[in-house]
């Protein structure tokens, strides 16, 4: 069943859970692929309360070779980690960003591997937050420790499920792997990241971008269904872009229709540095 209720929170509804009272996680999850850290533009302005997420140390785990530019992290760091930012058990959690969702699509989609229920992205963004008229913090927070629980060892194989490169390669073909990332990369007429152009054969390009409006909010449910047409009556969805990032985003407005799509982690910067993968694209042969 369509949930966006469930996926997303608009600027006014958290704005009126923390005027509330009402217990809320919030983590502020800045990251761009020019710029990965976002301290400093967190310590000059954020949502009261929120604490910041690192997504390349916290939310990824560079010990994990051979799984692409952002590996998922293992889940005792992860729970160490959402201690840390004052997660607590069965209170409510709220991920946001600046750019394109990206961050915190990706915490949205870690943290609901890691067995939480109920977490939502703010819709629109910081950007939402600001246009609403509510304030802004500076500095840091520092939360009290958290009790949450992730679902270890067992992370990534529940709610969000994920693929390995060779059944990736499998749902190209049976069922349906979408590529997030911008139309140009998947075509293999550029690509500023990784060492070989093209895309997965078989793959269908959404671009991430694609399913926001021109503010960054998540478009309807019914342009949504145009945009994922191509998913209409398939067995089995999943999606990659870049690092495993950017996808996310896709996965989020898939979960919005209802569908539970799946995560090929390791992506495009998995697939590209293994030699006998084959490539498809404009630029290759």
């Amino acid at each position: 069943m369509p949930s966006r209720p469930d996926t997303l929170i608009t600027a006014a509804e958290l704005a009126e859970r923390l005027g509330s009272g009402t217990p809320t996680g919030v983590l502020d999850v800045r990251w761009q692929l020019d710029r990965p850290d976002g301290r400093e533009a967190y310590a000059a302005g954020h949502i009261p309360g929120a604490v910041y997420v690192d997504l390349d140390t916290e939310l990824s785990d560079h010990e994990v070779t051979g799984r692409g530019r952002h590996p998922l992290p293992a889940g005792a760091a992860l729970q160490a980690a959402a201690r840390r930012w004052g997660l607590r058990r069965d209170v409510p959690v709220v991920v946001y960003d600046n750019w394109n969702r990206a961050g915190s699509a990706r915490a949205w989609w870690v943290l609901r591997a890691a067995g939480l229920t109920e977490v939502r992205i703010l819709d629109g963004g910081l950007a939402a937050w600001i246009a609403g008229g509510h304030a802004l913090a500076t500095g840091t927070e520092e939360p009290t420790v958290g009790d949450v629980e992730i679902g270890y060892p067992d992370l990534y194989s529940g709610a969000a499920p994920t693929l390995t490169a060779d059944e990736a390669a499998a749902l190209a073909t049976t069922g349906v792997l979408l590529d997030a990332r911008a139309p140009e990369r998947f075509r293999g007429e550029v690509e500023p990241v990784d060492r070989v152009p093209g895309h997965i054969p078989g793959a269908r390009n959404v671009p991430s971008a694609s399913v926001l409006d021109e503010n960054g909010f998540f478009r309807p449910a019914a342009e949504l269904e145009n945009i994922f047409a191509e998913t209409k009556g398939a067995d089995q969805v999943g999606a990659y872009c870049g690092s495993g990032v950017t996808a996310a985003v896709d996965l989020a407005a898939l979960r919005i229709l209802g569908i539970n799509g799946a995560l090929f982690p390791g992506s495009w910067s998995q697939w590209s540095s293994e030699p006998d993968r084959p490539v498809a694209g404009a630029n290759t042969h």
